[in-house]
């Protein structure tokens, strides 16, 4: 890849829902951009799809199919002004290129060095592009909670599954389970049923009761429970059509098999009964975490929202507290493609206004009511769902925390117990935990939990664990490319 560069007034990190919307909404209103992304096809992660026949990487609304589903029309309707923009030269798309580093210039400027995420063979030449302002939408991943046998072969994130099904259409197993909590797990199991596998049951740890605690923030979002509520009772339709068990209160304590899943036991969280069913893959989700490392990068300020997780703060124009940083989407607090598109159109108009064109401010006003309204939403149900605070009692001193580095509990307790290491930075640099491959995005939750007792972990305990030099693994030639290019 050659070490190229570009100038823009204007780049985005990351073309999902949030991403997407403020590509457009920026270049609507005249702001030129440079849109970069991982992926191999604008959407991201929730609007995940495979190849497109007609124009590459770029459909419009005619090369999609339209099932009735909202989301995927308003995912045509945004890759068709994408066109639009990208053909007449406003903004400009690399697809399969991750940023790997951003770095600030004295003159307020930002540095982004980039490099082939192996997701195309031909996405462009933009080692190197400048940018006067920044918008980061880098979306999450799942969370993930370590149990006796997770590191089995069959046993893979609620998301993986998802993915899978969704781009490659590949069944992952043929007798799943999924367990963990929150409403993601039911469009994952439904979509496995209706793909041609046994889904043996989705076991919820929480009651669904629990939306009761979150009432005052049901208040706020008003305005988008009634939908929620008629796509709820969809999907309480669908899992009587495949026969899906929802079992309410319940995890999975164990993970059975030999060189891959054979069995999982199932449990009542309060003891009072378990079982073990046959399966060949076992799907995990609770819930889901931001993607953080670009956003620390450049330095912004950081909190923990309601679900415990890492998050950027931001103002009701989405702006960071760096200037020329503005972020949208699920690195402001996990709530899902709605509220990332209204976050991505409000960033997209606060960033024309920054500029100097004039924008709709009813329109902006609008959007912000609707940020508010998505965001209680978010918070209702990160309080229906919250991680238990009991998931340490089913691990055992062999259970491994840190999959990569090979990082057992005996081992993490060992380092607070006998070396003093009274927090996630001083176990990290003890046992390695978060240390491997992926640099603590899987097993970075799970320490800070069991570092900080009954205690939740504050901002700089998550911080100490999502922070990273790299954003992703780089190879060598790409770090001496980016010093020549300097």
């Amino acid at each position: 890849m050659n070490a190229d560069r570009a100038i823009a007034p204007l780049v985005i990190v990351g073309a999902g829902p949030a991403g997407l919307a403020a590509a457009v909404t920026a270049g609507l209103s005249g702001v030129p951009s440079v849109l970069i992304d991982a992926g191999a096809r604008p959407g991201g992660q929730y609007w995940r799809h495979g190849a497109i026949a007609g124009r590459g990487a770029i459909a419009g609304r005619g090369d999609i199919a339209d099932r009735g589903d909202i989301a995927d029309r308003r995912l045509a309707e945004l890759l068709d002004k994408l066109h639009v923009l990208i053909t007449s030269g406003v903004v400009t798309y690399y697809a399969g290129k991750q940023v790997w580093l951003i770095q600030t210039r004295a003159d307020g400027r930002f540095i982004l060095r980039c490099n082939d995420s192996g997701a195309v063979t031909d996405g462009g030449s933009a080692a190197m592009v400048i940018a006067d302002r920044l918008l980061l939408c880098p979306g999450g991943y799942d969370r993930q909670l370590p149990v006796p046998g997770w590191d089995l072969p069959g046993v893979m994130t609620a998301g993986g599954l998802q993915a899978m099904l969704k781009e490659h259409h590949i069944r992952a197993g043929t007798k799943i389970l999924l367990a963990g909590t929150g409403p993601f797990l039911l469009p994952v199991a439904t979509a496995l049923a209706a793909a041609g596998a046994s889904v043996v049951g989705i076991c919820e740890a929480n009651q669904v009761r629990q939306w009761w605690r979150g009432r005052k923030d049901l208040v706020t979002a008003g305005g988008v429970l009634p939908g929620k509520l008629i796509e709820a009772g969809g999907y309480a339709a669908k899992l009587a059509k495949y026969r899906i068990p929802f079992y309410q209160g319940t995890v999975v304590n164990r993970i059975a098999g030999q060189n891959r899943v054979t069995a999982a036991t199932i449990a009542h969280r309060d003891g009072s009964r378990s079982r073990t069913v046959e399966v060949d893959t076992v799907g995990l989700g609770w819930g889901f975490t931001p993607s953080l490392e670009l956003a620390l990068a450049v330095g912004v300020e950081t909190g923990v929202d309601a679900d415990g997780s890492l998050v950027a703060i931001v103002d009701n124009r989405q702006s960071s507290s760096v200037a020329g940083v503005w972020i949208a989407g699920e690195a402001t607090g996990v709530g899902g493609a709605a509220k990332a598109d209204c976050e991505g159109q409000l960033a997209g108009l606060a960033i024309a206004a920054d500029v100097g064109v004039p924008v709709d401010s009813a329109l902006a006003v609008s959007l912000q009511r609707k940020v508010r309204a998505w965001r209680g939403f978010a918070a209702a149900m990160h309080r229906a769902h919250p991680v238990p605070n009991d998931w340490p009692d089913h691990l055992t001193p062999e259970t491994l925390i840190c999959r990569c580095e090979e990082v057992r509990l005996a081992q993490v307790q060992a380092a607070q117990r006998d070396l003093l290491a009274d927090g996630p930075r001083l176990v990290k640099l003890v046992t390695r935990a978060g240390m491997g491959w992926c640099q603590g995005r899987v097993c970075g939750y799970a320490v800070g939990r069991l570092c900080s007792g009954d205690i939740e972990p504050q901002a700089a305990d998550l911080a100490a664990l999502a922070g990273r030099p790299l954003a992703f693994p780089v190879s060598l030639s790409d770090i001496a490319q980016a010093e020549d290019a300097e």
